[in-house]
C-alpha cells in the first residue's frame, strides 16, 4: 500500500488499535496476524511494526486498560459517575471504541483471557476501589463496572438503529448516571 493510499485509509493509531482490539477480540491471538490487522485497518503490515513492534507489543498495548481507567476516572468523586458514562458514551461515539468492553467478548485461549481479565482487575476494577470512600469498596467497585459494561453492551447491542445510539449523550448520562453515581458515593 502507498503512503497516499495509507493516509487516504486513516493511518492513524487509533485505526490500528481499533482493527487489533477486532481482531484480538474475535479471535485466538495464535490465529490473529499482523496482516489481517493491516488489511482490517487499511495499513501496511510494516507500517504497524514500525508503530508498535510485534505482535505480543501490540497485543500488550491492546490488553493495556490503564489509559480507558485513566480517562474513566479523571473527576473529583462528586462528579465520577457521570463523568463515567458521560466518558463512556462520547469514546464510542467520537472514536468507535467502548474503553472497557473488549474484557468480555475475549474469545482467546485460557492464558490469553487470564492475561486480559487480571489486567482488567488491577488497572480498572481495583484502581476504582482506591478511589472511592466508605464501606464495601471493592463490592461497590464492581458494581459499577457491571453498570459500565452494561451500558456498553447495549451500546453495542442496539448500534445504529438503537435509542442509545439516537439519544443525546447528556440525556444517556441523566438516566444512567445516577445507578452509577448511588454505587460512586455512600451517604450516610
Amino acid at each position: 500500500m502507498t503512503a497516499d493510499a495509507e493516509a487516504a485509509a486513516g493511518t492513524g493509531r487509533d485505526a490500528i488499535l481499533r482493527a487489533a482490539r477486532r481482531a484480538f477480540t474475535l479471535r485466538p491471538y495464535a490465529e490473529v496476524t499482523m496482516r489481517g490487522i493491516a488489511a482490517d485497518a487499511g495499513v501496511s503490515a510494516s507500517l504497524i511494526v514500525k508503530r508498535f513492534g510485534t505482535k505480543e507489543q501490540l497485543f500488550d498495548t491492546v490488553t493495556d486498560f490503564g489509559p480507558a481507567a485513566d480517562e474513566l476516572f479523571d473527576a473529583p468523586l462528586d462528579e465520577l459517575g457521570r463523568h463515567m458514562v458521560r466518558t463512556l458514551v462520547r469514546t464510542r461515539r467520537e472514536h468507535g471504541i467502548d474503553l472497557l468492553l473488549r474484557v468480555v467478548f475475549s474469545l482467546g485461549n485460557q492464558d490469553e483471557r487470564s492475561v486480559l481479565k487480571e489486567r482488567f482487575r488491577e488497572q480498572v476494577t481495583a484502581r476504582l476501589v482506591t478511589q472511592l470512600d466508605g464501606d464495601e469498596r471493592e463490592l461497590r467497585a464492581e458494581l459499577i463496572v457491571g453498570l459500565l459494561l452494561g451500558l456498553g453492551a447495549a451500546m453495542s447491542l442496539h448500534r445504529d438503529t438503537g435509542a442509545t445510539e439516537k439519544a443525546e449523550i447528556e440525556h444517556l448520562v441523566d438516566l444512567y448516571a445516577p445507578a452509577v453515581e448511588r454505587l460512586v458515593v455512600v451517604r450516610a
